[in-house]
């Protein structure tokens, strides 16, 4: 394995660039897909983005959820492919055509003619697909972009008929009117999920029209109420609930009658005449408004009298006088009252004015009533632009929105108005051209998801939701009132409907493929856009005196063509049946939470009405990415960094692991911020490579100590290690396996990554932390080897569990570490998912995860009273009733407890009774709703539990209490300290969390005292290492110098705890009075008041020192050669000089001095490597 860098030195995006490199030139995504092309096939449905805008963190997000579940299957052992798809019709494209080319009417678009248009729109599809693929790439997602589908081209127009030709022969498609939201900006119809996108509070005038009864005794009108003035012109019916009790009530001071809902008669206006005239016109009467509740009902008692009260339904068929005259014709069924529940008396007056051409209510009740009738063609009084018709010919050419002031006026001068205001509410408007939405009945083309709905509602069921919830109630919810499907949109740049019709409308051909209309037409057809086929005519089939057959002009919804994908994508069933028909419904999907209405439903509704089956086995839905101010993103507000600054500054698997961290994969809202995503960096990457580091740094240490290369161990010998730590590890990485395994299976990543930091973290603050004397080679070369290949098995494996989640990391440690392994794969995504090998130990897991809480409760006694952990103390008592943990604290996980916390003695006590006492608390929040009034006595009954009922509740698991059946989680078992007799609590003390009691023997110890210097001393020459930047396979010399009075106290501790001092530093600590003349000193600190001590450490580069009478023996006596043998070894590398003699078994020969013979010059015999060596020698000899 190659050296590596310092943590702070690496960059991760630098990395991560190299590593996009290195795929490129192996062709990795190509090379997987072909080694697994025999493979059994995992079908991933990719959602089309628009491509006429950037890449946002939406669309990472959902991609990134995309690639590690593709990753994670293939390495499963499947092949999947995956190609990239663009959705290229429809109102985003056209919009920006109409923007650049200045059109805002249809018929511009029909006068600079449709082929124009339309290669218009063609041209800016594919705009941004470079930056695209750059951004995607970049991100780390693997997807063929060059094996990309487009919804523009032949193959997939074609399939998208097919869909349609087979709805149509299963009688699921008909030709009718349908009150839509429809958007005069764009001038199309839009969904009711695009409808739902862009809300706002807006004031609208509202005002009450009188109606008056035809033959009513009292000349009484009806009073409707709308804020929708625009619409009365086309009023054709007055709606009323038939359960609402109505009431005709006089004002008595003008004499008008009026009927409105009993329930609403408050907001009729309180009237009163300016004069003593009594009966004028109702422009000149004075409207009193009274904002007092009570002097409002005063008021109306003061001004009307009740003259009759009737039921709704006892209306329903009363004619009246229509407002306007656009409609005369209708009179003999129109201009009555009619009843429906959707009426509602929270405003208005009870009743409500119906336009069927512009409320979907309206035009339901009126056909319910027969005031116009189904498959009519119902007059709409609106254009395409939402302007009126020449049939309102007060208004004729006037936008709906800017007449409703001169409508009302006209009302009030017909004596029609009774009531006028503002009122301010939430309206629909474009989400595309942010003008206000109206609603507008519209020929359309539709298919019969009604029909559909207990299918679709039993589909539902057989799809996995990640997570379930969106299924069960929000996608459940949506099916459970599915609407019949308006498909067809009077565009341009889309698929067109693939409908042919005569001219009298009574021969109609559908196709389902170029080949049938090339074969009907004799016309060769080269592209499907309107341009290039709505030429093209049929003959009919019943002789030319019937003329031809031409196409209607409609094209598709582009949520139709994105419905079709799974079909259309692959160009079935005109290609790849087989592989269509082997594999469907697909496995997998993942877009985000406003898909449910979208994609979700449109993938649905098709499958079911194919092939009665839903479309995809498993979805993940993600939530939404907001700003971190919590607002939407937007490029105008700025309020975002862009996806590329953040992977520049901080790295690709950074952003992946924060986003999958977060409750965004959940389904719910993440609010982003640049800092979450240094944190990961901080918190996961900088700890898992330092893990990587120490084991590269340590295992190029054996090399540089002349030993033989390191060759990680078979996985049979770690197992069978006698290091706890390493059974622990192993046993951990087993349960990670399975664990990531089991959850990925589930396609729940949001527990998947926690795990894994988890693991990491274990991995990095537990394994290499409290093994480090192992692996820097402290215990033996044996147990080095042991332990250096248990933690390269385990960072290989978590690297490989990890891959599919941080594509460039584990690479990037793969291609280092694989250099010491035969037989390894060229990439790491290449290897297949780890198995899991062998049994898990569960016990040893547990009692590891206990003493890590020992420890963590440890620190905290510490830290209450103010005893660094440098300070040793003397003892501690672990209280637990696990008979097994207490074996395993106090045996093979004891030396890691006392050396980690500085403690001279642990004491395991099984009696939980002998340092704490046990008292119960109920548990409210579980209990409170269950028990209700109950809760009083059980509540007291649980507080007088003794110490021998809490015990007895514990082991038996439940407790009955005043005839109620508790469980654990309804009672709270608190465990308090019990201090032993004579002691305070600054001598002793304790911490729990309820599982594990710790105590901490405070009490000082002067035995204590040279421990302590030593860890001080040690601590201190650690840090100057790290200051001057040595790495741990420097080899320095260390010396000490006291600075006291009395120098001989500071030699007495040192050297009492001098094997301490060298097992922690790797070499002994010397008297500075041994250091040689010649010593190069690289770094030096002085330290004052340690203990009561001062002192100064030095740190210098190793030095040689000669035996010289030997040397001297060597050459007979001849000084001369003695001090040329020295200078020669004084020149060489030092590090190199080390090698050579750990190569040669402490030997080596001297040839290469000039004019002086050959001699062996042996290690000890000689000369020392440095001054510790020398010191050592004779110190043992």
């Amino acid at each position: 394995m190659e050296e590596v860098c310092e943590g702070k030195d690496f960059s991760f995006p630098g990395h991560e660039e190299k590593i996009l490199s290195f795929w490129s030139e192996i062709k990795a995504f190509e090379t997987q897909l072909d080694r697994t092309e025999s493979l059994p096939e995992y079908i991933f449905y990719d959602g089309p983005p628009f491509a006429t805008g950037l890449p946002h963190y939406g669309h990472i997000l959902a991609g990134t959820i995309k690639d590690i579940v593709t990753r994670y299957q293939t390495m499963r052992g499947h092949h999947v492919t995956r190609r990239f798809g663009w959705d290229c019709h429809g109102l985003p494209v056209e919009n920006e055509i109409d923007r650049k080319l200045g059109i805002k009417r249809r018929d511009e678009v029909l006068k600079m003619g449709i082929d124009k248009y339309n290669e218009e729109c063609r041209s800016i599809v594919t705009r941004y697909v470079e930056e695209w693929e750059k951004v995607i790439t970049r991100t780390g997602r693997w997807i063929d972009f060059r094996n990309d589908y487009k919804t523009m081209d032949l193959k997939f127009m074609e399939s998208v008929w097919w869909v349609f030709s087979q709805l149509y022969e299963k009688g699921l498609v008909y030709k009718g009117f349908k009150v839509m939201p429809y958007s005069t900006g764009c001038k199309t119809v839009l969904s009711n999920f695009e409808a739902g996108q862009n809300y706002k509070d807006v004031p609208d005038p509202e005002i009450m029209v009188a109606f008056p009864i035809i033959d009513d005794p009292h000349n009484a009108s009806f009073v409707a109420w709308t804020t929708t003035p625009w619409t009365l012109p086309s009023n054709l019916a007055l709606c009323v609930n038939g359960n609402f009790d109505y009431v005709k009530v006089r004002n008595k001071h003008t004499g008008k009658v009026y009927v409105v809902a009993e329930s609403r008669l408050s907001a009729l206006p309180v009237e009163k005449p300016k004069s003593s005239v009594a009966n004028g016109p109702a422009g000149d009467l004075k409207t009193s408004n009274s904002k007092s509740k009570g002097g409002k009902s005063e008021n109306l008692m003061d001004s009307y009298e009740l003259l009759e009260k009737v039921k709704g339904n006892d209306l329903v068929k009363k004619k009246y006088e229509p407002l306007f005259n656009y409609f005369s014709e209708f009179s003999n069924m129109a201009f009555r009252v009619v009843a429906d529940n959707y009426v509602t008396d929270d405003s208005g007056t009870g009743i409500v004015h119906c336009a069927p051409a512009f409320g979907e209510d309206d035009y339901r009740v009126c056909i319910e009533y027969q005031i116009i009738n189904k498959g009519e063609n119902l007059i709409v009084a609106v254009d395409d632009d939402g302007c009126f018709t020449e049939r309102i010919t007060d208004f004729s050419g006037r936008y709906v929105k800017d007449a409703d002031k001169d409508i009302i006026e006209n009302v009030k001068a017909r004596g029609r108005l009774v009531k006028s205001g503002s009122y301010t509410h939430s309206y629909p408007f474009c989400w595309r051209s942010d003008t206000p939405l109206i609603y507008r009945a519209v020929p359309s083309w539709f298919v019969r998801v009604e029909d559909l709905k207990e299918k679709l509602l039993e589909n539902n069921k057989q799809t996995y939701w990640v997570p379930d919830y969106v299924k069960e109630k929000r996608f459940h919810n949506w099916l459970e009132n599915a609407r019949d499907w308006a498909v067809s949109r009077s565009r341009f740049w889309g698929t067109p409907l693939p409908v042919w019709i005569s001219e009298d409308a009574e021969e109609v051909i559908v196709m389902d493929s170029v080949a049938k209309l090339e074969k009907l037409s004799g016309v060769k057809v080269f592209d499907l856009h309107r341009h290039n086929i709505d030429h093209i005519t049929i003959p009919s089939s019943r002789g030319p005196e019937f003329g031809v057959l031409r196409r209607v002009d409609d094209v598709f919804d582009c949520w139709f063509e994105s419905g079709s994908m799974p079909y259309a994508y692959i160009h079935y069933p005109f290609e790849n049946i087989e592989l269509f028909e082997k594999n469907f419904p697909g496995q997998f999907i993942a877009e985000g939470l406003d898909q449910t209405r979208g994609w979700f439903y449109t993938l649905m509704v098709l499958s079911t009405a194919l092939f009665g089956k839903p479309a995809f086995r498993n979805l993940v839905c993600n939530g939404l990415v907001l700003a971190e101010d919590g607002k939407k993103m937007s490029k105008k507000l700025k309020n975002y960094p862009s996806p590329l600054e953040v992977i520049n500054d901080y790295g690709a698997d950074a952003l992946r692991l924060y986003l999958i961290n977060s409750p965004v994969v959940r389904a719910e809202t993440l609010r982003f911020k640049k800092d979450g995503v240094y944190g990961v960096v901080k918190d996961v990457f900088l700890p898992w490579y330092n893990a990587y580091r120490f084991l590269v740094q340590n295992a190029k240490r054996l090399e540089v100590e002349g030993l033989a290369p390191f060759t990680p161990l078979d996985i049979g010998t770690l197992k069978n290690s006698p290091n706890v730590l390493d059974q622990w590890i192993n046993s951990a990485t087993q349960s990670l396996v399975h664990f990531v395994r089991q959850e990925m299976d589930a396609y729940r990543l949001y527990t998947v990554v926690p795990y894994l930091l988890k693991f990491l973290d274990n991995l990095t603050n537990i394994y290499v932390r409290f093994n480090r004397k192992r692996l820097k080679g402290r215990t033996g070369e044996e147990d080095c080897r042991t332990a250096l290949s248990t933690l390269y098995s385990v960072l290989l494996t978590s690297c490989k569990v990890m891959s599919p989640f941080t594509p460039f990391f584990t690479e990037v440690l793969y291609q280092n570490m694989r250099k010491v392994s035969t037989g390894a794969e060229e990439s790491i995504h290449y290897c297949s998912f780890p198995q899991e090998e062998g049994e898990r130990d569960e016990r040893i897991e547990r009692s590891v995860s206990r003493m890590m809480t020992v420890i963590d409760l440890a620190r905290n006694i510490r830290e209450r009273h103010n005893k660094p952990l440098k300070s040793p103390l003397r003892e501690m008592i672990v209280v637990h009733p696990d008979a097994d943990f207490l074996d395993d604290i106090a045996g093979k996980l004891k030396e890691y407890v006392l050396e980690e916390l500085n403690v001279r003695s642990l004491v395991p006590c099984i009696d939980t009774l002998k340092y704490s006492s046990l008292r119960a608390e109920p548990e409210f929040s579980v209990l409170g709703k269950r028990l209700g009034k109950s809760m009083g006595i059980v509540a007291k009954e649980i507080k007088a539990m003794s110490q021998k009922d809490i015990i007895a509740f514990e082991e038996a698991g439940e407790v009955t209490i005043a005839s109620h059946t508790l469980k654990l989680a309804d009672i709270k078992v608190v465990r308090e300290f019990k201090r032993p007799a004579g002691l305070t609590d600054k001598e002793i003390d304790a911490a729990g969390d309820g599982d594990v009691l710790v105590i901490m023997d405070l009490r000082p110890d002067e035995s204590l005292y040279e421990a302590g210097v030593a860890r001080e001393v040690v601590n201190r020459i650690q840090k100057l290492r790290k200051k001057v930047a040595l790495e741990p396979t420097d080899v320095v010399d260390v010396y000490f110098e006291s600075l006291d009075e009395d120098k001989s106290k500071l030699e007495r501790v040192l050297n009492s705890q001098e094997q301490y001092i060298r097992d922690a530093i790797g070499s002994p600590l010397l008297s500075s009075i041994l250091m040689p003349p010649q010593a190069v000193i690289i770094g030096e600190e002085s330290y004052h008041q340690i203990y009561e001590l001062s002192f100064t450490i030095y740190l210098a580069r190793a030095a040689l020192v000669f035996k010289s009478d030997a040397i001297l023996a060597l050459y007979a006596g001849n000084t001369k050669f003695a001090q040329g043998l020295e200078t020669y070894l004084l020149s060489r590398d030092h590090s190199n000089l080390r090698s050579e003699f750990q190569l040669n078994n402490g030997k080596i020969t001297v040839d290469g001095i000039e004019k002086q013979p050959s001699v062996n010059v042996v290690l000890g015999e000689h000369l020392f490597l440095s001054v510790g060596d020398y010191f050592l020698r004779t110190k043992s000899g």
